[in-house]
């Protein structure tokens, strides 16, 4: 079918075309997804598991490695990289790209099913792909109102506010931090547990078979089946007061006998604050093909609803730090505004040119029907509409128009040498679709394969490759059927160019001759022509070297965030990166909400800290010069002692916190001392070499974590009744020693045993060890104290602290 003729002789049939193609184009855009970036993935999956109380080198030995020996064999593996730290040990798992991530995970389910125990106390491991990176902060506070301290809502935090949130629609998932979660604590009365000649691990196991409901099955009597079941899970503080312990005919012993009951907290570990005031942070992370923008709306309108219901009745407030709704919607309207200001442009040089409303009218449809249906691919493809789709459309701008200007002229030519309107309209567009397709090839064939790409990159990119080639290919369709067709209507509209040009036709008219005077004088001979190409040649390379931008990846954006990754020595304690935090918070009191000097107010400042992860930022009252508070940032956060910082500000396209424009140097080897030693020499040289780059090593480069070790004599043991589990089991010992004990010291012979027994088993040692008889009884043991080592040597008992 001749597609020109058709257009030609059915402009209702082609009209009705365009209009389908601009409602579903309409339809489409309403339906896309508004991000910052296109969503790029990885197929990767982490692998978590939890052992309370466990130290790094417990978990790498018990956990880690026998995971990483079922699950090394997994089809389609490209790495894996575990971490082992207190409590948790973490295995992420990188698979070739196009693997099917649904299959993989059935196949690491079904590989860590091959491990054939885990230590007593091991969560079962959770199974997780990757989850973006939050777009939206927030904490939880108490308001003036409210006496209590915020920790004490952990739990009503757990509970009430995150599954509200989890619910909206767009939620992937959401981290938290700070607070402490409620539990029940059992506190020994050491003295009365050894009266009755208890020991610790007998009551939890007491415990333990006492908390349970179990099922007997189902019994028949009569007409009825009855199920049977014991039921005996703890429902209350008395229910465990009443456990009975020893029962006999002399004595009838329960825990509340020997110990007192009640809820408590949590040890503290992780510590939040927002503008100096403790709180629960917490972070909404979103689906893969959430809406940015509405999933912010969305979660906002809940935080609103719950801060001015069950959060107001708790006397609670959830304060809102950052989300990306500015910079989303920002982003989006400049690149909007600047393919609206493309096109008019575009239409002001068409109609300066031509000189004529209708032919510039009809070369301008190209523009916005070609745009409009690329909405419907980039919908059809399950895109969404960012900053890199939006500049694909905004490249092709000026493609869309160059097809229908050469086929408006051609068509012009042939009606000027005397052909009929109909006749110029299929003679000039036949002439011409051939080179039209040619051209449109060209760059289809540039952009086109860009989509086949499964890389980074090519998920990156992808967007800018689907927005041009559909842009590109629409244009075509209305440059061969809408053009000439369109031409043919308005033709009787067209006026004819007046003889009298004017200046602007006048001085087109030189510029041509300028350019074809040139054009004569480069092929007038063999070594005119050489010497044009030589000189063409010559002008593009060097400017190309003078104008040749700075190296980068990708772009860093202007986001309104800054993050201040604090490095600090290894095993911090609570209280001090709790200090820390009120002493960071307390040195920007005088930016917060005010200009100063050069530097912008701080509009928000926001500090978290657990585990190794310290995390201090802020956003700017300005919305485009959050960089400038770098310089403020820098020699505060590097004012701490043993502490250096790093701030930067949160890259456009980063997937997690710092890791966007950087180098990564991996290190290897078999012994830890070689490797920390390695790392502080290359720390220190990339600091000198690279100026200007911010170096920070992950994990510390510092080698020790402070750590107390007990080695047992078991001989010692086995004479006290005891075992290395008895021993190992309450970790209060360790801190009771290590708070007390200094310089040189000895103890008897005869109390060592008693002494030790009681110290192990006491709650809270610091009074015992203050009494005159536990005095008396470290008079006779050498101890040894030197930094962070601490020499126990007893002859009844011998342990090492390192």
């Amino acid at each position: 079918m001749d597609l020109i003729k058709f257009s030609i002789k059915n402009p209702v049939t082609i009209i009705v075309s365009v209009l389908i193609v601009v409602l579903f184009g309409f339809l489409s855009l309403t339906k896309l997804p508004y991000q910052l970036t296109p969503s790029v993935t990885k197929p990767e999956i982490k692998v978590t598991t939890r052992w309370g109380g466990a130290t790094p080198y417990e978990i790498e030995r018990e956990i880690i490695e026998d995971q990483e020996e079922a699950l090394k064999s997994l089809n389609n593996l490209v790495e894996y990289e575990s971490s082992s730290k207190d409590n948790v040990g973490e295995i992420k798992l990188t698979f070739k790209l196009g693997t099917d991530i649904r299959a993989a995970l059935q196949d690491v389910s079904n590989k860590l099913n091959e491990v054939s125990s885990y230590p007593d106390n091991v969560d079962e491991p959770i199974i997780e792909t990757a989850i973006a990176s939050p777009v939206i902060w927030t904490m939880l506070q108490t308001l003036e109102s409210n006496p209590n301290h915020i920790d004490s809502y952990k739990t009503f935090f757990e509970n009430e506010i995150k599954p509200v949130i989890r619910r909206v629609q767009g939620v992937a998932g959401t981290m938290g931090a700070g607070g402490r979660e409620q539990q029940m604590q059992i506190v020994f009365d050491t003295t009365k547990l050894a009266s009755y000649g208890l020991t610790i691990n007998q009551v939890i196991g007491t415990l333990q078979k006492q908390n349970l409901d179990i099922s007997a099955g189902v019994q028949n009597l009569e007409r009825r089946s009855y199920r049977i079941r014991t039921v005996s899970k703890f429902k209350s503080v008395e229910d465990i007061q009443n456990v009975i312990l020893i029962s006999n005919r002399e004595q009838k012993v329960t825990v509340k006998d020997i110990a007192d009951v009640s809820f408590g907290l949590e040890t503290p570990s992780t510590v939040a604050m927002f503008l100096g005031k403790d709180g629960i942070f917490f972070g909404v992370q979103p689906d893969a093909s959430a809406n940015i923008v509405q999933l912010t709306n969305d979660v906002e309108k809940v935080v609103n609803e719950l801060n001015a219901g069950i959060l107001k009745e708790n006397g609670l407030k959830i304060q809102w730090l950052y989300d990306q709704r500015p910079y989303i919607v920002g982003s989006v309207d400049l690149v909007q505004q600047n393919i609206m200001i493309g096109g008019i442009l575009a239409v002001i040089i068409l109609i300066t040119f031509l000189r004529s409303i209708s032919p510039t009218a009809v070369v301008s449809v190209a523009i916005p029907i070609s745009i409009i249906g690329t909405f419907i691919i980039l919908q059809a493809m399950d895109r969404t509409l960012n900053t890199i789709s939006l500049a694909g459309i905004s490249f092709a701008v000026g493609m869309l128009v160059d097809a229908a200007i050469v086929v408006l002229e051609n068509i012009d030519r042939h009606r000027k040498e005397g052909m009929s309107v109909g006749e110029a309209a299929y003679k000039g567009t036949q002439e011409v679709w051939g080179a039209l397709i040619a051209s449109a090839s060209t760059t289809i064939a540039v952009f086109l394969p860009i989509i086949f790409l499964e890389d980074e990159a090519g998920q990156l990119f992808k967007d800018i490759a689907i927005a041009v080639t559909a842009a590109v290919t629409f244009s075509l369709f209305v440059s061969i059927s809408v053009i000439p067709m369109l031409w043919k209507k308005f033709a009787g509209m067209s006026k004819k160019e007046p003889k009298d040009a004017g200046a602007i036709a006048n001085f087109g008219h030189k510029v041509v001759e300028f350019i074809m005077s040139i054009v004569r004088l480069s092929l007038r001979s063999l070594f005119s022509k050489i010497v044009t190409i030589l000189s063409l040649t010559i002008f593009s390379v060097g400017t190309i070297y003078v104008l040749f931008p700075k190296l980068e990846y990708l772009p860093q954006g202007n986001k309104n965030l800054i993050f201040n990754i604090l490095i600090t020595p290894p095993g911090l304690s609570y209280e001090e990166r709790y200090n820390m935090g009120a002493y960071l918070m307390k040195q920007i009191e005088p930016h917060i909400g005010k200009d100063v000097g050069n530097i912008p107010g701080l509009g928000r400042a926001f500090y978290v800290s657990f585990g190794d992860f310290n995390i201090f930022g802020g956003t700017s009252i300005h919305e485009d010069r959050a960089k400038d508070l770098i310089p403020m940032f820098r020699p505060i956060v590097n004012s701490l002692p043993s502490v250096f910082g790093v701030s930067l500000q949160s890259g456009v396209f980063e997937r997690g916190i710092g890791e966007g424009n950087t180098v990564n140097i991996d290190i290897s080897g078999e012994k830890i001392e070689d490797i920390a030693g390695v790392g502080g020499q290359i720390f220190g040289a990339a600091r000198g070499a690279l100026k200007g780059a911010q170096v920070r090593p992950v994990p510390s480069v510092e080698l020790l974590y402070p750590e107390v070790r007990i080695k047992p004599d078991q001989d010692a043991l086995k004479a006290l009744g005891m075992t290395s589990a008895d021993l190992g089991f309450d970790p209060d010992a360790l801190d009771a020693i290590a708070r007390n004990v200094d310089g040189l010291a000895t103890l008897s012979r005869e109390r060592v045993g008693s002494e030790i027994m009681k110290l192990l088993s006491a709650p809270n040692p610091s009074p015992a060890i203050a009494s005159t008889e536990t005095a008396t009884a470290f008079s006779e043991c050498a101890v040894w104290v030197r930094s962070s080592e601490v020499w126990c040597n007893c002859e009844k008992l011998a342990w090492i602290f390192s």
